[in-house]
């Protein structure tokens, strides 16, 4: 197999995302209401992503869901995940999965909740 050093330039270039356009403000506002504004943010990190045809982001988001409410709001959160339909300017959700699911129940119940996303850039 060949690649052409052109090709990979333009992998490159298109994997490179202008801060200006960087969706993750408005992907972790969309996570946040999925989450019925019952869940904590405890870290979100964020690395560009390319194919051949496509360019995006891979987004690892950590959640904590602490008390009764919030953790049944917490096992909604992940029921739903996997096929809703988020609404992300120029940007389509190609995959999001629920990666790890860590429940304790002392001194109150609590779901942490660690998820996986794939943005694509649209046109």
């Amino acid at each position: 197999m060949r690649i052409e050093p052109e090709a990979v330039e333009a992998m490159r270039a298109r994997s490179a995302i202008p801060r200006a356009r960087r969706p993750w403000l408005p992907l972790l506002n969309a996570v946040l209401s999925l989450g019925e504004g019952r869940a904590e943010l405890l870290r979100h990190s964020e690395r560009a992503w390319a194919s051949v045809t496509f360019s995006g982001s891979r987004h690892s988001i950590a959640l904590a869901f602490s008390g009764a409410e919030a953790v049944a709001a917490g096992e909604r959160f992940i029921a739903v995940l996997p096929e809703h339909e988020f609404a992300i300017s120029r940007q389509l959700v190609a995959d999001a999965a629920v990666t790890a699911v860590t429940h304790e129940l002392l001194p109150e119940p609590r779901l942490t909740v660690e998820v996986e996303m794939l943005l694509l850039e649209e046109g």
